[in-house]
């Protein structure tokens, strides 16, 4: 057996699980603990503060540098009774991770004696460094200054003994140049303009809030076994293997019992998750072996994503103490699950509404029509917007299978909410209403809730599916920043509910009763936008053939699907709804094409090394003993009857090696002189339809003739361990 691979399977089998004890058996005597949350603010700021504070929460007021101050006072008081040294600015560059800048409290007094010190003006803005994170041509080295400010709706936490401030990430000239800034201003737009409709049915609503529920699915893989695969280390997948016997075919894994590794891994994840006021809920065993989720409680959006960013993080350092390595990559092993990061996203005012959910009476179901059918709308208007939120490089090899959505953007509503929109629309007349109109309108929609809790179903090929009170948009990656997705969302629905108030009071204007009036636009809406709405297989053949006569699009190209951020639709959506500048956009564009060419290009280059140095000669290897086997046949068998009869299988099977040897060194030299050219071209886009055609083909190509010698080696030389290991061995 290879030496690597042998060490890392040898080190995995003498693992025994590292027990966890929990700090309380009640979870709420901890949770929170290392949260500046706002019970914590109440004893450690003054009245006056707190209100502040309180009114920027809710209102998004701003705070002044007095307040400021006495903020970040009680804010330093806390964090140092924890024994905090260090604070930092967390925020969400465009890397698909977090950054932090750690400064250590301490600072020289008036006598020159060492102090502590924070001030409102450290805790409102910092100053990183802006020339080394991606922003598409907005800052450039020699312009390195770029702003963090603090984001007030999310709360301070403490990570060991730093005390982290959520805040958004800017350029010196104002550019956003991160996930939250562009997320904030989204959520902004949509809320106002759901105020503005629901103000139809309800004046007391005063705020809609976005709410976030994400499902967070991820592999287990022992530290050993994925340090002993370089692809694994480099890309976060694995660019060879050939599938194991047995993989996730008998489902038995699903549900299964969690095995005793992974439960003290997932007990202290969740024990960490708790002192920093993630609400994690559920943790089970996913489809694929060695694959789990972690699901919280539903919270508000912009809080939520900080806690996946925040759990993502977490998870890895926990991972570690256990000797595991979590894996987030979309698909990081070929032939069974990917990861997703589904957001079942919903939204809801002030007054307690859901306004997904059906109401109690006809009025509360008119509100709720209103917005499942302008949903609807936001979607079939966006859906190239919406696809491009979420085909990433790594995605990609996500989408379209096992499980995971195709990258036709459609919508499931199940057969009865269906069947009851197309009879509300058939029953909406243009004109004045009849009251038997009214009458069967009212009786129609007043059954609603009945049919929403006994008959929506769950469709696991649908992108964006309606399962009883909200939304799960299943096509997001599971490396994903939630922010990306539900900034396109928010941003087209706020644009959708502008258009659909604006009509609605057009013809009241007109003399047409609001009812009638909103009943007609709901009519038109759903009409218009109907073909998004799919209750059927993703998979088929017949939905792909189905969805090009219905003028869906089916992008899987990333670059291309990326291109579609700059067309009119999403433009209208990001930019006239002031979510982001056309400078913003264009970056962030250029940003994405240049992350795909650049994971393409290290794929390229780990294959290429994997292949030539290591795959390449150990088939040789095995080639030469079975060469020198030949030869010892034949001087101990002269007759060539007998030779052939001892020699010829072996002879084929030299053959066989030497084509796949042949084939791997060509194409590996084909695939490097096609890097060659296309690292020549300047522009990002040309450069990312480039590496997309004419490199990205190669790793499938050269990955087949890996995975069919992997069948013919010698399993004792086979130099990287096999899937069969990887996803068995605890």
């Amino acid at each position: 057996m290879a030496t690597l691979r042998f060490q890392a399977l040898t080190e995995v089998m003498s693992r025994s699980p590292k027990m966890i004890s929990l700090p309380s058996p009640k979870v709420s005597e901890y949770f929170g603990e290392m949260v500046f949350d706002k019970e914590t603010m109440a004893k450690y700021l003054s009245k006056d503060a707190f209100k502040a504070v309180m009114e920027a929460m809710d209102k998004g007021t701003s705070i002044d540098r007095k307040i400021a101050d006495s903020v970040a006072a009680g804010m330093k008081a806390w964090a140092v009774e924890k024994g905090v040294t260090h604070y930092t600015h967390w925020f969400q560059p465009l890397t698909d991770g977090t950054a932090e800048k750690h400064d250590a409290f301490i600072d020289f007094g008036d006598n020159g004696n060492v102090i502590e010190r924070f001030s409102g003006k450290l805790l409102a803005q910092q100053e990183p460094d802006a020339s080394s994170f991606p922003s598409g041509g907005i800052r450039q080295t020699f312009e390195a200054r770029g702003y963090t400010a603090w984001d007030v709706s999310s709360p301070a936490f403490i990570v060991g003994t730093t005390l982290c401030v959520p805040t958004v990430f800017i350029s010196y000239t104002g550019e956003a140049l991160d996930y939250k800034t562009p997320f904030l201003k989204a959520l902004a737009a949509v809320d106002k303009a759901a105020v503005d409709v629901c103000k139809y049915f309800d004046k007391d609503v005063t705020k809609v809030y976005s709410n976030l529920g994400w499902e967070q699915e991820y592999f287990l893989i022992d530290k050993a076994l994925v340090q002993a695969r370089p692809d694994l280390v480099l890309t976060g997948r694995t660019l060879m293997g050939h599938s194991s016997s047995k993989d996730q075919q008998l489902d038995d894994h699903y549900f299964g019992s969690i095995p005793e590794r992974a439960a003290q891994f997932m007990l202290e994840l969740e024990v960490e998750a708790y002192k920093l006021g993630i609400p994690v809920k559920t943790r089970h065993n996913e489809v694929a072996p060695n694959q789990f989720e972690v699901a919280p409680i539903f919270e508000e959006a912009n809080l939520a994503n900080d806690h996946n960013q925040l759990i993502m993080d977490i998870m890895k350092r926990v991972a570690r103490h256990h000797n595991f390595e979590v894996l987030f990559h979309e698909k990081p092993f070929a032939g069974i699950n990917g990861s997703g990061k589904h957001n079942n996203w919903s939204i809801s005012t002030n007054t307690g509404v859901n306004l997904l959910s059906p109401g109690k009476n006809p009025k509360g179901n008119l509100q709720f029509l209103t917005f499942l059918t302008n949903v609807l709308a936001a979607v079939y208007k966006n859906q190239d917007l919406l696809r491009a939120s979420i085909l990433t490089t790594s995605n990609s090899h996500r989408l379209g299978a096992n499980e995971a959505p195709p990258a036709i953007i459609s919508i499931f509503l199940g057969s009865q909410i269906s069947g009851m929109l197309d009879n509300l629309a058939e029953k909406v007349t243009d004109s004045k209403m009849t009251p038997e109109e009214k009458t069967a309108l009212k009786l129609g929609i007043g059954r609603i809730p009945e049919i929403i809790l006994d008959n929506t179903d769950r469709n696991r090929t649908s992108p964006f599916a309606f399962t009883g009170n909200r939304f799960e948009f299943r096509a997001v990656g599971s490396s994903a920043n939630n922010a990306a997705a539900l900034t396109a969302i928010s941003a087209a629905l706020a644009v959708q509910l502008k258009e659909f108030k604006k009509d609605v009071d057009a013809l009241i204007d007109k003399g047409v009763k609001k009812d009638e009036a909103i009943f007609q636009m709901i009519k038109k809406t759903y009409l218009e936008s109907k073909a998004i709405k799919f209750d059927g297989d993703g998979y088929s053949e017949e939905w792909v053939k189905e969805a090009a006569k219905r003028g869906l699009t089916n992008i899987t190209s990333v670059p291309e699907s990326l291109m579609k951020y700059l067309d009119a639709p999403a433009k209208k959506a990001l930019v006239e709804s002031g979510v982001m500048s056309e400078k913003e956009l264009e970056a962030r564009v250029e940003v994405e094409l240049e992350k795909f060419t650049m994971k393409v290009q290290i794929e390229s280059r780990v294959l290429g090394d994997l292949a030539i140095n290591h795959i390449v000669p150990t088939a040789i290897k095995y080639q030469t003993t079975l060469l020198n086997n030949v030869k010892s046949i034949k001087e101990v068998f002269s007759s060539e009857e007998e030779y052939e009869a001892l020699a010829g299988s072996r002879k084929e099977i030299i053959k066989e090696i030497s084509g796949h040897i042949t084939n791997i060194k060509a194409k590996v030299n084909k695939m490097i002189e096609a890097r060659k050219r296309c690292n020549k071209i300047e522009d990002a886009e040309e450069k990312a339809f480039a590496y997309d055609k004419e490199v990205k083909p190669f790793l499938d190509d050269i990955r087949y003739h890996i995975d069919k010698l992997e069948l013919i080696v010698d399993d004792e030389v086979w130099p990287l361990p096999k899937y069969r290991e990887i996803l068995f061995t605890r």
